[in-house]
């Protein structure tokens, strides 16, 4: 369990994906590149097994941007895409309604 005051320290935001590339490294992972309004990142996920980049590229997602950066066989990867899974499905969360790209989730 952790407190309500931690769980305000994590900042989540709208992102729209650029891009997807396959990582270079491994073959569950893919390098994304998002736009957050005020800057652009990259992000590594292990969903490759469950989309393909053609699905990808434009969807509006949530994405934890306050971790720290994390080198994911050799790529930094600078946030967390969030996505709910069950057995062999995995479903990214993705937005209903069209908000600019890094909004505040709350």
């Amino acid at each position: 369990m952790i407190t309500f005051d931690e769980f305000k320290r994590i900042e989540i935001k709208t992102a729209k994906i650029l891009d997807v590339k396959n990582h270079p490294e491994a073959d569950k992972l893919y390098i994304i590149d998002i736009d957050l309004g005020d800057e652009k990142r990259q992000i590594v996920a292990g969903i490759k097994k469950y989309y393909t980049p053609e699905e990808l590229v434009g969807k509006d997602i949530a994405v934890v941007v306050n971790l720290e950066p994390a080198l994911i066989r050799g790529v930094e990867s600078n946030g967390m895409l969030l996505a709910g899974s069950s057995n062999e499905a995995l479903s990214i969360l993705t937005l209903d309604r069209d908000l600019p790209p890094g909004s505040a989730i709350k």
